[in-house]
């Protein structure tokens, strides 16, 4: 009698018997790329305060101070998946920490909004050829069975940037300058730089595809002029403005283009036939709509912690930590509901919880009782941990293992597109309904800063400051101001969620697919 051989590891044994460590160097790398928007979130009102504490930038300059990294992080993951793919991820990954060290010390003295937005594209540059590595190497050091534990994992080291970021923003800008904040990535680079030469293993395909330089400056361009044009219809506070409408027109036109590209090429930087799998593209879109809502309001809720409730940074930082417990403590974790109930139960109610907790800020006001925005926060992270799993296993075991590099940054392409369009759409709406509420209330402002003064509640604020005993009722609508117009934007957050929740429930499959 003759029995069978046990399947032979995919895996060399002495990678596998580092795998854990390598994952701890993956998460330590993916630490910093998120570490930097969560840092940043905590201190865009710093920043837009005027010299010599910030830069004075705009509501419009922070978006994309904000923007400028996620565009071009995004425009070029795909690329940057298969430069990996093709010279090897270790080498990708090394070079896309030096570009990113280097661009968080040149934006720690930026002198002007101007030279931020600029010193964030060349952080988001060096990320690009980040993120995607980290996850094609993960899925290259553990074998199948192991994939959604170490996927879980990846996915709650997102959870723990979170909680890491903001505190660490504060206590700096409790302390040091706002460029603190992005000087801090520094150090962290080069123990990550370190780790990985020692520990992690070089991967490539063997048969990877050529780079697509015409489709990745469609995707770019198009990508940036639609978020240009958002944005400057929510600066302007009118979307029917010649610029504002021609600017969203061709972007969309741009993209349109990009996809007809994609499609006729034989090395497309997006393989298009990947969406025609229903299941993948369900898995996209719910990336993409979670970032979305989740990006607008984390970008509001910092004005409503800071501005109308007068919180420090640090105390911002310390009120975002549910949020962050909550996707450390759930995300590694899904799988074990996943396993229960399926992808699809487990993703639509994740959406749905996140759809409520959206709405649920439609109901603050200046002096809501602060545990009740913590259990907000709580329960979105608990949400979210409970959609970025089994997701993220969706995509990553839709291809074939050597084209992982290509299936990460399918997923992270679109998480920050979603995350990019959230902060312009949902900033744009904040900023016309923060307009369209204040303006009647301008009249003791002189009539050159009324313009400045209704962009934001920090402008409004800051003019203000000048106007001596007479701005006490101006602080009081400012903050009215700011509440309906958090409200509103919420409530069209809340239905982006939504759209998820339906989209998850009718495609994402029962359970979890069967090995391609």
């Amino acid at each position: 009698m003759t029995t069978s051989a046990p399947p032979v590891p995919r895996i060399p044994e002495a990678v596998h018997r580092r795998r854990w460590a390598i994952l701890g160097v993956l998460m330590l790398s993916l630490l910093i790329v998120v570490l930097d928007n969560s840092i940043l979130n905590v201190a865009v009102k710093t920043i837009s305060t005027p010299a010599p504490t910030g830069l004075g930038a705009t509501q419009s300059e922070l978006e994309w101070a904000i923007n400028a990294y996620t565009l071009v992080f995004a425009g070029l993951l795909f690329s940057a998946g298969l430069l990996g793919d093709r010279l090897g991820r270790k080498k990708v990954l090394l070079g896309g920490l030096v570009v990113f060290g280097a661009g968080s010390a040149l934006a720690a003295f930026a002198g002007s909004p101007g030279e931020l937005i600029g010193f964030r594209a060349v952080m988001g540059l060096g990320a690009a050829f980040v993120m995607p590595a980290t996850l094609a190497v993960l899925m290259n050091v553990f074998e199948r069975d192991e994939q959604p534990k170490a996927i879980g994992i990846w996915a709650g080291g997102v959870g723990l940037a979170i909680a890491i970021g903001p505190i660490t923003g504060g206590v700096l800008l409790d302390h040091f300058w706002w460029g603190s904040v992005f000087l801090v990535n520094v150090p962290i680079v080069l123990l990550a730089l370190a780790l990985m030469i020692w520990l992690v293993p070089d991967s490539r395909d063997p048969n990877p595809g050529r780079v697509d330089p015409v489709g990745v400056t469609l995707s770019v361009v198009g990508l940036v002029l639609l978020v240009y044009g958002i944005i400057r219809g929510g600066e302007l506070a009118d979307f029917t403005d010649v610029t504002v409408l021609g600017t969203i027109a061709a972007g969309l036109a741009v993209l349109v283009a990009f996809v007809v590209f994609e499609k006729r090429s034989d090395h497309p930087s997006i393989d298009v036939g990947y969406f025609r799998d229903k299941v993948f593209s369900a898995a996209i879109a719910a990336i993409a709509l979670v970032f979305f809502a989740l990006m607008g309001v984390t970008f509001f809720s910092v004005f409503y912690t800071q501005s109308v409730r007068g919180y420090s940074p640090l105390e911002t930082g310390l009120l975002l930590l549910p949020l962050a417990a909550a996707q450390l403590v759930f995300a590694p974790r899904a799988r074990l509901l996943v396993d229960r109930f399926g992808n699809r139960a487990t993703t639509t109610a994740g959406m749905a919880l996140i759809a409520a907790m959206l709405a649920a800020f439609a109901t603050l006001d200046a002096d809501t009782p602060i545990w009740i925005l913590e259990v907000i926060f709580f329960l979105m992270g608990t949400g979210m941990a409970h959609i970025m799993t089994p997701v993220s296993v969706v995509i990553m075991q839709s291809l074939p293992r050597e084209k992982a590099g290509s299936a990460s940054a399918l997923s992270n392409t679109f998480r920050q597109v979603g995350g990019a369009l959230g902060i312009a759409v949902l900033g744009s709406v904040l900023s016309t309904s923060y307009r369209s509420s204040i303006e009647g209330d301008l009249g003791a402002v002189p009539p050159g800063l009324r313009h400045t003064a209704g962009e934001s509640i920090e402008s409004t604020l800051a003019v203000a400051a000048r106007l001596g005993p007479d701005a006490k009722p101006l602080i009081a609508q400012a903050n009215e101001s700011f509440l309906h117009a958090m409200h509103v934007t919420a409530l069209g957050g809340a239905a982006v969620a939504v759209i998820g929740a339906v989209v998850v429930a009718l495609f994402l499959p029962g359970r979890t697919q069967d090995p391609k």
